[in-house]
C-alpha cells in the first residue's frame, strides 16, 4: 500500500486497515516462530505500513488540531 492510497482514505478506514495488519502481523509471527513461514519479508512491508498509516493518521490530527 502506498502513501498516496493511505491519504486517499478515511480514519475509520485507516483504523480497520491497522486492526487487519496487525492480526496479519500475529499470524506471520506465529509461523515464523513454528518455522512454516513463506515470506519473511512480509512482516517487515507490514510494520512499515502500519507505520506509515499511524503517521497520516497523526498528521492529520495535529492539522486539525491548528
Amino acid at each position: 500500500m502506498t502513501i498516496k492510497e493511505i491519504r486517499e482514505m478515511s480514519n475509520v478506514d485507516l483504523e480497520h486497515e491497522i486492526e487487519s495488519l496487525k492480526e496479519e502481523l500475529f499470524n506471520l509471527r506465529f509461523q515464523q516462530a513454528t518455522g512454516t513461514i513463506e515470506n519473511p519479508s512480509r512482516i517487515k512491508q507490514i510494520r512499515k505500513t502500519i507505520a506509515r498509516i499511524k503517521t497520516v493518521i497523526t498528521e492529520r490530527t495535529l492539522s486539525n488540531a491548528d
